[in-house]
């Protein structure tokens, strides 16, 4: 690596980090008050309960993992046979259907939660995880499936078509032949789709009504209340799942980028 590109990547992890440092210094903090450049008295009462086996944070980072994992994994199976169709084929109506991929997006997630709450009520999905889990696939979808156009977009289907000329069936040209050509921009969108849900604050308050307890949630009620430092040791634990999945996929998001960008035709 260049002297000037470790320079820019100094920099780039200072940016990054320097805002967590006042986080991480709450966490440790037994009170903290202007004009003090740091803290007078020091104390792990915020880890302890954090760390507590009975304590509701740790419950709520459950809660989250379960869901975020869950909406990826549905996000993926609905996601890429999405990007598939946009990034490959020309058919009637792809314009309205990009229209609706992206909608989402545009959309305030608030009007959106509000609208679909009766909706939930009526279908008792409403103050429960699945609830969460299907409201959280709004957000994430549009992610996955631009990421998997894109990738599909620079995707050679005469593999495909070699592959069945020499007897391989349905499974086989999948599993052989196109998943090891898109499987970086599965992972990539599976992260996208994770990070998404695991922020989500609105959509799980509306739809969870209180009884799906999230890390933003908690995080908020703690910030709220005054509890700086629990609340600082909950945000240093926060970024932690999305911190090691980019560094688990980082080679896979240096393939995705060489990919050819989507674009409409």
């Amino acid at each position: 690596m260049r002297p000037g590109q470790r320079l820019w990547l100094a920099l780039l992890l200072a940016w990054l980090l320097l805002p967590l440092l006042p986080l991480l210094v709450w966490s440790f903090a037994k009170g903290w008050h202007y004009p003090q450049l740091l803290p007078a008295t020091w104390s792990l009462d915020a880890w302890r309960y954090v760390l507590a086996p009975e304590s509701q944070v740790l419950q709520s980072f459950g809660s989250s993992i379960l869901c975020s994992a869950s909406v990826a994994v549905l996000a993926t199976l609905a996601g890429v046979p999405a990007g598939r169709a946009l990034g490959m084929f020309e058919f009637r109506g792809k314009r309205l259907f990009e229209l609706l991929v992206i909608a989402p997006t545009i959309v305030p997630g608030l009007a959106v939660a509000l609208g679909l709450h009766v909706i939930f009520i009526r279908l008792g999905l409403a103050n429960s995880l699945p609830g969460v889990i299907i409201v959280h696939l709004i957000p994430t979808l549009p992610y996955m499936a631009l990421v998997m156009a894109g990738v599909f977009a620079n995707y050679d289907a005469s593999y495909e078509e070699q592959a069945r000329s020499l007897g391989a069936g349905t499974w086989a040209v999948w599993r052989h032949v196109v998943l090891p050509a898109v499987y970086p921009g599965i992972i990539v969108g599976a992260l996208f789709a994770f990070i998404v849900s695991w922020s989500q604050y609105v959509m799980t308050l509306l739809i969870g009504g209180g009884k799906v307890v999230s890390v933003p949630l908690l995080l908020f009620n703690f910030a709220s209340a005054g509890r700086n430092d629990i609340a600082g040791a909950i945000s240093i634990l926060y970024i932690v799942p999305g911190v090691l999945i980019i560094l688990l996929s980082a080679r896979h998001l240096r393939g995705v980028g060489a990919m050819r960008t989507y674009s409409n035709p």
